[in-house]
């Protein structure tokens, strides 16, 4: 049987991509790894838009099926092989799991502008936030603080892949020496520590 394939991005900063990853370690999945330098625009080549119409990182190749957009893969990988799971049993759990990915996605911006992930994977440091992030930010933690209300171990009782992405958007504060209030300081810790996790946050990273 193929192993199934993984598209990301060559430095191994992509956040999407990272979750993807994430989701296949944890399912115990084979998978080989390619990567495209989307600074040469390697996305835009014509064998890989013949995968991914988005022509973006990350996109799955499952045999003979091509899947992109980071949510639509974990959500296809939960329900192709079901044997680990990386979202909550219970419907509402679930949906809610799916909410914190949907938003962290689609809100935000001013974070993920001014404290890229080459804050989290290659320790660079950014200026002060700017009044706008300021308040993304403040939106972030409050939002997180209401999340994990009661220092919970995660988001849902057990752990889900929802609890890696709202550690990431975390750590782009955290590492870059942002002020984070100690419990969601310890929170993104602990996801970090997760053996998948690792294993991304260990990739071998062309120098910048």
């Amino acid at each position: 049987m193929q192993p199934l394939r993984l598209y990301v991005d060559a430095q191994f900063t992509s956040p999407y991509a990272m979750s993807v990853f994430v989701s296949l370690h944890e399912k115990g999945l084979a998978f080989d790894t390619r990567t495209l330098d989307l600074d040469a625009a390697q996305q835009q080549a014509k064998d890989y838009t013949e995968l991914s119409v988005t022509q973006r990182v990350p996109t799955l190749l499952d045999g003979d099926f091509a899947l992109s957009e980071s949510s639509a893969i974990t959500e296809y990988l939960e329900q192709v092989y079901p044997g680990t799971p990386v979202y909550p049993a219970d419907p509402r759990q679930r949906a809610r799991a799916r909410q914190v990915q949907a938003w962290l996605r689609s809100d935000l911006l001013p974070i993920r502008q001014e404290r890229s992930t080459l804050v989290v994977f290659y320790g660079a440091k950014m200026p002060p936030l700017s009044p706008v992030a300021q308040a993304a930010a403040h939106k972030l933690l409050s939002a997180a603080q209401a999340l994990l209300a009661g220092n919970p171990a995660y988001l849902f009782g057990e752990w889900s892949i929802a609890d890696v992405d709202l550690a990431v958007m975390l750590n782009r504060l955290i590492l870059n020496g942002d002020e984070v209030p100690a419990e969601l300081v310890a929170y993104a810790e602990r996801q970090w520590q997760r053996p998948s996790v690792q294993a991304w946050v260990n990739l071998q990273r062309p120098a910048l």
